[in-house]
């Protein structure tokens, strides 16, 4: 029995051993497969550094650039933050919004502006811009596989120095506003820019003077001689048939107005007027009765008169004795706008307070490109 109680007893106390060695053993496979674990993410997270870094790097630095410019200088004056931008510029000090802020500026001013939305844009760094327009072709001619070749005659050419001048905006916000977590303030702050540059812009390219501004269309030299008699430069015009207004038969006129236009310049032509010339165009109707103006027959698509969009500009004259309230023509090949390539910006939170203004300014200009390109309605006898 002694025996018997004796064996009893180491055979607890070795299990209990047993259980130790066990837990001993568990708790190694864990550290080890913790270990493993680890080393795994390491790899993963080097493999991913070194496969996605070269594609982000640029974004992330323009994620960067857009969110210093507008948490630390845009909402707190924060100059410091726009140390990786481009730096002051002007006389009047500024900086330059980042690109992705400028490219909804920009998209929002086509959106907005009539003519900048049909003319041809060119972005440059400088302020000036020059461009070479061949007036007249190089002589050409037939010969045979052998035969001489006569020099031709030189090209004429002309050049194009859009005038430009500054266009500003200002607009402004309070502090309250700008402290606000929940206030898209890139989203305003491009909208409220785009929207003041469009207005001013939208009457410079119509009427402008040339003088610290671009040249509107309508301030071009006029002629009613065609094409191969008038002087390069000066648009085409056609009367009305009536000194303060439309003859009996102003469809006529329209139609003569578009074959005015040389065929291959047809192709996207756009007629522009203001709504109050639109709205005596469209109760024009042809000897059947029909209405000449059309309604665009899908959403987003612009009405139609005589098969040619018809864009709205509210800086086109009112129908009027000796005025041009209706023009017609490529403006993509008829009009050129030229602007420097980046909006600048100025925090002001002193001159209005309590309000936070911001003097945005760019540089743009604008001139009649191809003269044969735009074709003119006045009201004349």
């Amino acid at each position: 029995m002694e025996n018997l109680d004796i064996e009893t007893k180491a055979d607890a106390l070795s299990a209990s051993f047993d259980i130790a060695a066990r837990q001993e053993t568990h708790d190694a496979a864990i550290a080890a497969l913790r270990s493993e674990v680890e080393e795994v993410k390491g790899r993963l997270e080097r493999f991913g550094r070194a496969a996605v870094r070269p594609m982000l790097d640029g974004a992330a630095d323009a994620m960067r650039d857009v969110s210093g410019f507008i948490d630390g200088y845009v909402r707190h004056g924060r100059e410091t933050e726009l140390k990786a931008l481009t730096g002051t510029t002007g006389a009047d000090g500024g900086f330059a919004v980042p690109q992705q802020i400028d490219t909804l500026i920009a998209r929002r001013l086509t959106e907005i502006s009539p003519i900048r939305g049909v003319a041809s844009v060119v972005r440059t760094g400088t302020s000036g811009f020059r461009r070479l327009i061949s007036t007249g072709g190089a002589a050409s001619g037939w010969v045979s596989e052998t035969g001489a070749r006569p020099e031709t005659d030189s090209p004429k050419l002309a050049e194009i120095v859009p005038p430009s001048g500054e266009l500003y905006a200002n607009p402004s916000a309070t502090q309250a506003m700008l402290d606000d977590a929940a206030f898209d303030v890139e989203g305003w702050l491009a909208n409220e820019i785009a929207t003041e540059f469009a207005r001013a812009e939208g009457a410079a390219f119509v009427n402008g003077s040339g003088v610290n501004q671009p040249r509107g269309f309508l301030n071009a030299p006029t002629s009613a001689a065609g094409d191969a008699a008038r002087a390069f430069g000066s648009l085409q015009f056609i009367g009305s048939g009536h000194a303060t207004g439309f003859d009996a038969a102003p469809e006529l006129k329209l139609i003569d107005l578009v074959f005015q236009l040389k065929a291959p310049l047809r192709q996207g032509a756009v007629w522009v007027m203001n709504s109050a010339t639109l709205a005596v165009i469209r109760k024009l109707r042809t000897a059947d009765g029909a209405f000449l103006w059309q309604p665009g027959m899908i959403e987003g698509q612009p009405d139609r008169l005589l098969g040619y969009p018809v864009i709205e500009a509210e800086d086109m004259p009112d129908v009027a004795a000796n005025a041009c309230p209706i023009a017609f023509g490529n403006f993509r090949a008829g009009y050129l706008i030229a602007e420097r390539q980046q909006t600048t910006i100025l925090r002001d939170p002193y001159t209005n307070k309590p309000y936070v203004q911001f003097y945005a300014t760019r540089r743009v200009g604008g001139q009649v490109m191809d003269s044969d390109a735009i074709k003119l309605l006045r009201i004349a006898a």
